[in-house]
């Protein structure tokens, strides 16, 4: 073998991946404790309770919401903070909850669509869509929602355009953009 041949990407990856399987097969036990020797332990304040959670380091705050405090309602889209599904208010800001983790949320004010609502009142904003017909699928619904409160709480809905720009960040695959902006223009009177 050519020392050429012997440094090949290939042969590297080869090596690397068989010395990874074979050590964790050898210590299953020491590789699970490993895992949770590295869970930490967090306080996320949301929707006005304060909920403990062990999560490991790097789960995203959507993550944590869906999957350990069962809060459905923020939505999973491209896990990529590229379609604003996952909208969630942290401190009375907008948020892609794919792209941050829950460690970094610890203590923060975190307000998903569950927590709009004030009992069997729906936030002006839900009213609006309902009334505007301002969602199809309902997929991208709760991320528009939440990212149109911000936008309302931010003064940017002076004209169409406007908002139009400041929710930009917001994707609808069934189209639905002008009821949207005229849901939020509604809302914000």
């Amino acid at each position: 073998m050519t020392a050429d041949s012997e440094y090949r990407r290939r042969t590297v990856l080869k090596a690397g991946s068989a010395a990874v399987t074979a050590s964790l097969a050898a210590t299953p036990a020491a590789a699970a404790a490993q895992t949770d020797s590295s869970s930490v332990d967090i306080t996320l304040k949301v929707n006005g309770r304060a909920h403990r959670l062990t999560v490991e380091p790097r789960v995203t705050l959507l993550d944590a919401l869906r999957e350990r405090l069962d809060l459905t309602g923020t939505k999973k889209g491209c896990d990529r903070g590229e379609c604003g599904a996952c909208t969630v208010l942290v401190d009375g800001r907008r948020i892609k909850s794919c792209l941050t983790l829950a460690v970094m949320r610890q203590n923060a004010e975190i307000t998903t669509i569950e927590g709009l609502a004030q009992g069997d009142r729906l936030h002006p904003l839900q009213t609006a869509f309902i009334r505007r017909d301002a969602f199809q699928c309902g997929g991208c619904t709760p991320g528009q929602i939440m990212s149109g409160v911000a936008c309302i709480a931010e003064g940017h809905t002076r004209s169409a355009d406007e908002i139009r720009e400041w929710m930009s960040g917001n994707l609808c695959r069934c189209a639905c953009y002008p009821n949207i902006v005229a849901a939020i223009q509604d809302a914000a009177k």
